[in-house]
């Protein structure tokens, strides 16, 4: 059976990053991988979204609406903007994270935070502080890696030897700390 993820976020977040290790894992545990990504002016903050599929055989990248078993998203408010691709019973993990958009910087837009926060409520998902986390862990730049591990635990995908992907794929600089922001990530899934 295919599985589909869908992870959203902001440009710059590190939500291409969270795929592309996802997918380097998925192959490496010998399922069919189908990958797509859309960059949606992802340099100046805008929308960015990646599909990942994986199963036995899997016939296209694209998630249609009403088909993705996982969203992850990066920023509170992209839950919302891409819950209409989430299947009935879906599992959401939502970063408690906020990034005001450009129609928000300009007043063309209000953010209603505590809207977004009653509609996550609503809908189960799993809301973790990401960034605070990151930012404990002594980098904020791997917030990423922390909603992967809870992704990656949700799944039950803990039999992927994550560690040599992740060793494989970051700068061996930030190896260590990105393992122990995986780990991180997956004790915050109960």
């Amino acid at each position: 059976m295919t599985k589909s993820v869908l992870l959203v976020g902001v440009g710059g977040q590190g939500t291409i990053l969270a795929s592309k290790l996802l997918t380097t894992g998925l192959l490496e545990a010998g399922y069919d991988v189908k990958m797509s990504e859309i960059h949606g002016m992802s340099q100046r903050g805008g929308s960015v979204s990646s599909q990942v599929r994986y199963g036995e055989k899997v016939y296209s990248p694209v998630i249609e609406v009403g088909g993705a078993d996982v969203l992850v998203s990066f920023e509170k408010m992209e839950t919302l903007r891409w819950l209409e691709y989430l299947k009935p019973g879906g599992h959401i993990i939502s970063n408690n994270f906020r990034i005001d958009s450009i129609p928000v910087l300009t007043g063309a837009f209000v953010y209603d935070e505590k809207g977004v926060d009653a509609e996550l409520e609503k809908l189960n998902a799993v809301v973790l502080d990401a960034a605070k986390e990151a930012d404990q862990l002594g980098n904020a730049k791997v917030m990423n890696v922390i909603l992967l591990g809870s992704l990656v635990k949700m799944m039950e995908l803990e039999d992927i030897d994550w560690n040599k992907i992740i060793s494989e794929n970051v700068k061996p600089k930030f190896i260590d700390m990105n393992i122990e922001a995986f780990e991180l990530g997956k004790s915050l899934i109960k």
